[in-house]
C-alpha cells in the first residue's frame, strides 16, 4: 500500500501502489500546468457511500510514498479517463481501472 500525503501530514490516504502511480501521473500533469482541481475517492472502497474530496493546488504540499520500489506498468486508457475527469467540473474522481483493450481482446478470443 502506498500513501498520498496532503499538506504537512494533515491528511494521509492509503492507495495500492498501482493506483497511486496512476494518480501521480494525472495529478503531476495538472499541477505542472498550474491547474487546481478536486480529487475525490470513496472512503471505504469502490462501494462506499462515503466520499472524501480535497482541493489540489500547487500551494499545498503533496507527497506520494510507495511501499514497493518498482514503478507499475501504466494503463494509458485509465490515465486518459482519470485526466478527463480531472478536467471536468466534478474533478478527478477515482474510478476502478478499466480492463486494457489488449487483455479484453485476448479474453474474447479464448
Amino acid at each position: 500500500m502506498g500513501t498520498l500525503i496532503y499538506g504537512h501530514g494533515d491528511l494521509t490516504v492509503d492507495f495500492d501502489d498501482r493506483t497511486l502511480a496512476h494518480l501521480q501521473v494525472v495529478i503531476g500533469t495538472k499541477l505542472r500546468r498550474r491547474e487546481s482541481f478536486l480529487l475525490s475517492w470513496s472512503d471505504d472502497g469502490q462501494d462506499s457511500d462515503r466520499r472524501t474530496s480535497i482541493w489540489l493546488d500547487t500551494s499545498v504540499p503533496l507527497y506520494f510514498r510507495y511501499l514497493g520500489t518498482r514503478m507499475p506498468e501504466l494503463n494509458h486508457e485509465w490515465i486518459s479517463q482519470l485526466m478527463a475527469g480531472a478536467n471536468s467540473g466534478p474533478g478527478l474522481v477515482l474510478m476502478a481501472e478499466p480492463v486494457a483493450r489488449t487483455e479484453a481482446s485476448r479474453a474474447a478470443r479464448a
